[in-house]
């Protein structure tokens, strides 16, 4: 019900290494990057206490008016927690 929301406008993935169930996996996040009304976040994901990941990849988010679905900035709030992930 919110009037502005994210939408996915890229995403990407790439497997070094097996994961698989029921195997514990543990995800590290981070904001790579915090633009005026855009998001990249990048992903690791570690086989349990591994130190290197077995996976990492990223997604965007371009934050939009409902209705037009047209780019707008990022919400104050949003953007304060967003900038606790910046790596």
């Amino acid at each position: 019900s919110a009037e502005v929301i994210g939408l996915v406008v890229e995403s990407g993935c790439q497997y070094v290494a097996p994961l698989a169930f029921p195997q514990t996996v543990v995800a590290g996040l981070r904001v790579a990057k915090l633009g005026n009304s855009s998001v990249r976040y990048e992903v690791g994901l570690f086989a349990g206490d591994a130190d290197k990941a077995a996976a990492f990849g990223h997604f965007v988010h371009v934050y939009v008016d409902r209705g037009s679905r047209r780019p707008v900035p990022l919400p104050a709030p949003l953007r304060a927690t967003l900038e606790t992930l910046i790596a």
